[in-house]
């Protein structure tokens, strides 16, 4: 039976008063007069804490774990927030709301944040607005212009579901995402599926992509795709490559998982070959220079690795 999933952090939040939050650095004094932090300020006053602080409860003695004695511990260390939490002092609070680590990892949690996508941060904005937040608010607090507000809000629109959920954690720019809302579905995913198996989420690559779509894929199929320094023969040069480059694509992904596990099967008949002494005596007086790779090989942790 596989091993079930560890939770970085308990599902729900607690709220905390702000007195028994431990600060696990030092913030500079002049840190209060940086544009960051006043618009940290200005976004708690305007729209509150949307992302919680996260916390680890204070150790007790005989206590292990963070269910232990969570959320009736005496005090929690703040893993990520110090910024919220100086926030909310300033304005007067007396509570935030908090996430429960169920590990200590002060030491290195905010290498292990991922920050927020284009697309998270669509689906954050539309949080805000279904929650009565107005875009004009939104606009003072995060100190752009209202237009800008409606781009975010509307940087999905055209896009199919499947697309976005293929896409919604990676750093897609909304001017990237304009040439799949001039796509049918199918090919959106078709985009997002090549901008992930290449890691490139550019907007160049996002517009090569569309010109190289045959017109039936187009939304306007009577229109011609057309883009600054591209002559029509050049767009039909590059829908006959991608072509190619797909359909070689869905040939490697068709492979993919039968060749995993060839390997698979290869590296662990390896290490039962060196679970034989005699086997690997041989070897080590005989072919080192083998054994020394056969051994690298049933040490790897993955197939990536």
């Amino acid at each position: 039976m596989p091993n079930k999933v560890k939770l970085a952090f308990e599902p729900e939040t607690i709220v905390v008063p702000l007195d028994r939050l431990i600060p696990t650095k030092s913030l500079s004094k002049t840190l209060v007069k940086q544009e960051k932090y006043q618009m940290v300020v200005t976004s708690v006053k305007e729209v509150g804490i949307i992302e919680p602080v996260m916390v680890f409860p204070q150790k007790e003695k005989g206590r292990h774990h963070a269910t232990d004695y969570a959320p009736n511990a005496t005090a929690y260390i703040i893993l990520d927030g110090h910024l919220r939490v100086l926030a909310l002092k300033e304005l007067g609070k007396t509570s935030a709301p908090c996430l429960i680590a169920t590990d200590d990892e002060a030491y290195t949690y905010n290498h292990h944040v991922n920050r927020l996508s284009p697309i998270q941060e669509h689906f954050m904005m539309l949080k805000a607005l279904e929650g009565g937040v107005s875009e004009d608010r939104l606009a003072r607090t995060l100190k752009v212009d209202i237009k800008k507000i409606r781009e975010k809000r509307d940087l999905l629109k055209g896009i199919c579901p499947e697309a976005v959920e293929l896409l919604k954690a990676k750093r897609i720019t909304a001017n990237a995402l304009r040439f799949f809302k001039q796509v049918k579905p199918m090919r959106q995913i078709e985009m997002a599926e090549l901008m992930i198996a290449s890691a490139n989420y550019t907007e160049p690559y996002a517009r090569a992509l569309y010109l190289a779509s045959p017109k039936d894929q187009l939304l306007a199929e009577d229109k011609e795709k057309t883009t600054k320094g591209v002559s029509p023969a050049d767009i039909a040069r590059m829908e006959k490559e991608m072509e190619t480059l797909e359909r070689d694509f869905k040939m490697v992904e068709d492979s993919y998982g039968r060749n995993v596990l060839n390997l698979v099967v290869a590296r662990n008949y390896m290490a039962r070959l060196l679970d034989n002494a005699r086997v690997v005596r041989f070897l080590s007086q005989h072919q080192p220079d083998i054994l020394s790779e056969f051994q690298k090989i049933i040490e790897t942790a993955t197939l990536e690795g």
